[in-house]
């Protein structure tokens, strides 16, 4: 296979790849920028210091608004901790789903129906600690989305940049190996050539 070939086909895997580096760069960028302008719709907020969730999870941005992936994971913890303060240390599968009748005020609940509390129509009274817990896991999974989601932007910008590099330094090996000039190319046979010895 001649040299012209293989520079040609040098050139060409090395402008798809500056290609793809650029299209994967533009990709994390605005993936990064979709994030946190949707974070900054929802308009949340971290309590103050005084919040021990907040102080162990979040006091560099006490007060703030939520605009980062990072912030919101954050946030989702501090969530996680104030619905396990409100089910007394329970998690979603550790309560039941009715409220219990004997009593009333004991997050655990009962998956009993004839010891759940029963409403007016004799219908049984959902477990409210059950309920908060559930809310509080949806709320905070889209918050780790977030973050996922931000952290995943920021790998496509990492692997753009690493196409981009890796492409160009392939078209500079192309020129630079197979690249010959014709002056060049006529300078090297020259230089083949027997020269007559004069005496």
């Amino acid at each position: 296979m001649s040299g012209k070939v293989w520079e040609v086909g040098g050139f060409l895997a090395g402008a798809i790849l500056i290609a793809f580096g650029a299209v994967a760069i533009y990709m994390g960028i605005d993936g990064r920028a979709t994030v946190r302008d949707s974070l900054k719709q929802e308009g949340i907020v971290f309590g103050t210091a005084s919040d021990p969730a907040v102080a162990e999870h979040a006091s560099q941005w006490a007060g703030e608004q939520v605009l980062t992936g990072d912030q919101a994971r954050a946030f989702a913890l501090i969530m996680r901790e104030h619905a396990l303060e409100s089910s007394g240390g329970l998690t979603y599968a550790e309560m039941g789903r009715y409220t219990s009748a004997q009593n009333p005020d004991d997050p655990k609940g009962t998956n009993d129906l004839a010891a759940a509390k029963k409403d007016t129509k004799g219908l049984p009274v959902a477990n409210s600690s059950r309920d908060v817990w559930v809310t509080a896991t949806a709320l905070s999974t889209a918050l780790n989305m977030s973050y996922m989601a931000e952290q995943l932007a920021l790998f496509g910008i990492v692997v753009g940049v690493a196409l981009l590099l890796t492409g160009i330094g392939l078209v500079i090996l192309a020129f630079a190996v197979f690249h010959r000039r014709p002056a060049e190319t006529e300078a090297q046979v020259k230089g083949t050539t027997v020269t007559p010895v004069t005496g």
